[in-house]
């Protein structure tokens, strides 16, 4: 303990130990029952008046982080708290008792040299005597607590003494209260930090939901709103090709934004918020930007934060929010207005991204409609070749049912193209970007068709290590075309029948039933209605099937249709074969038109792809000896399916035989026994039309 001075008249005056005691004994209860700082002061204060004789109380709080003190005083005389000035620790009295942690008394302050200012500032207020006590925990250096008076006293070591035990009390309930305060700032500031990171997420989340522009800016907006008041928010974007800003999506909470969507700025506070690459804030100094202060005075907005969105080096535009508040907008409000610009910034990229995405791929959707619509008018069906008219007939059968779900069974001879008539039904169908799947039903044996086209559970049968799903699941929004439909076991036609009306069905070892929505498509080269009526065929499933038939004619029906065809697989073998055929002979050409073809475009086409390869300069070398030893076209003659047909086949054999003359003794016509302009009236109505020259 150290004393200044010499003892004065005045003392605080003899106590007993119990009036001590029981002043301790109130100051514990004061500290246990009041955590506010200035009530537990003033309970202090008055308690310990009536065992300490004092005009005013000091508590002084040690700043270590900044190295000085605070002081609060309480004069007794009721004129409340006094805030002083702050003092470095080092040059103060407070600060010596605390480095020290020594009571200090000075009976006299103008007789203490040691801090003129502090001691002029005493006695400046009156004070003559105090005394200074160190507040100190087990924890920490809280401070000090200073006892003046206006009249001289004298301090004993039993005040002393007292007054210690005084100290040790404050300095808990001091502790405690500045804990208090750290655990409610800490609180706060987790409490900030929570909101700011609710906030980043509502704008995350906003960005996932809203790729339109002005979705995203009204979601920010609002979410904003809670933790900054404000008046509007604003995207513009830069339009690189005039340097200007155009304002894309407007919140507003009063008027309609919206008339603000389109307007473009030459010279805006936003637009040098984008020039300068930084944060900036508009107040009254807005009037040097004409458009934005008349924007601002129609809305009533006295300040503007401008924040430029940045993703890399690519400058997009600026997030701009407004207030009626004159300077509204804290430093971390404005972090705050930066952390979610810079989310809206990674938005803005990727909406304009998708938007251009969009733009592009609603570009190359149209200019794959206009090639395909292109490529369709100059090849309506693309490796169907022929002009004649029983295949137009058909292709015809092909337009009109296509865009329907109709069932459709295509007839014809093996080898005339059935599965090409399949695809271009599918191809003209609402289906044509699903799948298109086929199956040859007299390919696959007769007890695994069924897990072929309906799938199978797993362990339903010897070998079904895992489950398989069915041509018709795969098929699902498609088409499934059913080739060789005639070969379709009797047993398992029910099946068949029943996916056809219900479109569903249970795989093969399962219970669960499965909806599937798939057009079919069958072909068969077999008589159908004869084998119904030889009960071999469900006449149920045969009505179901034969709902659109379209006929597929014959090789032997068409021989006009010869010549384009064989160029046609001439061009296509060229650059696979490495050959250069450039002429093809007018007598092949006749020779191949008189054969009946009982393989139709299948055998040609394998004949053709023959001659390639035995032909090795610039003339096809078609090996016709082979079409003499195959089957002679008599035999196919009864098999034409109408009289016309028959009548048909026998004018074009007439035709080829006297090479296309119509008229003379040895014509066509005389050999007919008919007018020439009777067979060519004939030929007009069958259909016939001679063939262009190789």
């Amino acid at each position: 303990m150290e004393t200044a001075g010499a003892a004065q008249d005045a003392s605080t005056g003899p106590l007993s130990l119990v009036e001590r005691f029981q002043a301790l004994v109130a100051v514990a209860e004061s500290i246990t029952s009041c955590r506010d700082p200035e009530e537990l002061f003033r309970r202090l204060a008055c308690q310990l008046q009536r065992v300490v004789r004092f005009d005013r109380l000091g508590l002084v709080l040690l700043q270590p982080e900044r190295g000085v003190t605070s002081a609060r005083v309480l004069e007794t005389s009721g004129t409340g708290f006094t805030t002083l000035a702050e003092y470095p620790v080092d040059g103060n009295h407070s600060g010596w008792v605390i480095d020290t942690q020594q009571p200090l008394i000075v009976p006299d302050t103008a007789a203490e040299t040691r801090w003129p200012l502090a001691m002029a500032e005493l006695r400046g207020h009156g004070i003559v005597s105090f005394c200074s006590l160190p507040l100190t925990t087990a924890r920490r250096r809280i401070g000090a607590l200073g006892f003046g008076s206006r009249p001289p006293l004298t301090y004993t070591a039993t005040d002393i003494a007292f007054l210690g035990e005084v100290a040790k009390l404050v300095a808990v309930a001091a502790d405690n209260a500045l804990n208090f305060d750290e655990a409610q700032a800490t609180q706060r500031q987790l409490s900030t930090e929570r909101d700011h990171l609710r906030l980043l997420l509502e704008v995350t989340n906003a960005m996932v939901a809203n790729l339109d522009l002005p979705g995203l800016v009204d979601a920010i907006s609002s979410s904003l709103e809670r933790a900054i008041p404000h008046e509007f928010t604003a995207l513009a974007l830069h339009d690189k090709s005039t340097g200007e800003l155009v304002i894309h999506a407007v919140a507003a909470k009063s008027g309609d934004g919206r008339r603000y969507v389109g307007k473009r700025f030459t010279g805006s506070a936003a637009g040098d918020a984008l020039t300068a690459g930084k944060t900036l804030l508009f107040g009254g100094d807005a009037g040097r930007f004409a458009d934005t202060a008349a924007a601002m005075r129609e809305a009533g907005i006295r300040t503007v934060c401008a924040v430029p969105l940045v993703v890399g080096d690519c400058g997009l535009g600026t997030l701009t929010v407004g207030t009626v508040q004159p300077e509204a907008f804290t430093p971390a409000a404005v972090e705050m207005i930066e952390e979610v610009a810079r989310q809206v910034a990674m938005a803005v990229a990727n909406a304009l991204a998708f938007r251009e995405i969009a733009q592009l791929t609603e570009k190359l959707a149209e200019e794959r409609l206009y090639l395909e619509s292109e490529i369709r008018t100059e090849h309506p069906f693309e490796e169907i070749v022929g002009e004649s008219r029983p295949l137009r007939d058909a292709l015809r059968h092909v337009e009109t049912v296509a865009p329907t779900d109709a069932t459709v069974l295509v007839l014809g001879e093996t080898g005339t193209g059935k599965e090409l008539i399949a695809r271009a039904i599918h191809d003209r169908s609402g289906r044509r970007e699903r799948t298109f799947v086929k199956i040859n039903c007299a390919a696959i044996p007769s007890g695994l068709l069924e897990s072929e086209l309906f799938g199978h559970e797993r362990g339903a049968f010897t070998g079904a290590i895992a489950q398989k799903s069915g041509r018709f699941e795969v098929a699902h929004g498609g088409t499934l075309f059913l080739d060789e439909v005639g070969e379709i076991p009797l047993e398992l036609q029910p099946k068949l029948l029943r996916v056809l009306q219900e479109q569903e069905f249970e795989r093969v070892g399962g219970t669960r039933t499965i909806k599937v929505d798939v057009r079919l498509v069958a072909a068969t080269n077999r008589d159908l209605a004869r084998l119904v009526g030889e009960q071999r065929f469900r006449d149920d499933l045969y009505y179901r099937l034969n709902v659109f038939p379209i006929h597929v004619p014959p090789l032997r029906e068409r021989p006009e249709d010869i010549p384009a065809l064989v160029r046609f697989f001439v061009h296509r073998l060229a650059r696979p074969m490495n050959r250069h055929v450039e002429v093809i002979p007018t007598e092949t050409l006749e020779a191949l038109r008189r054969y009946a073809w009982p393989g139709n475009v299948r055998e040609l086409a394998n004949l053709i792809e023959r001659a390639m390869i035995l032909s090795k300069g610039r003339t096809l070398e078609v090996p016709l000896a082979e079409l003499k030893r195959r089957r002679p076209r008599a035999d196919h003659e009864d098999r034409a399916s109408t009289l016309e047909a028959v009548e048909r086949m026998h004018i074009l054999r007439i035709l080829g035989e006297t090479n296309w003359t119509l008229g003379g003794p040895r014509g066509a016509a005389a050999r007919l026994g008919m007018k020439r302009t009777t067979l060519q009236s004939l030929m007009r109505r069958l259909g016939i039309i001679r063939p262009r020259a190789a």
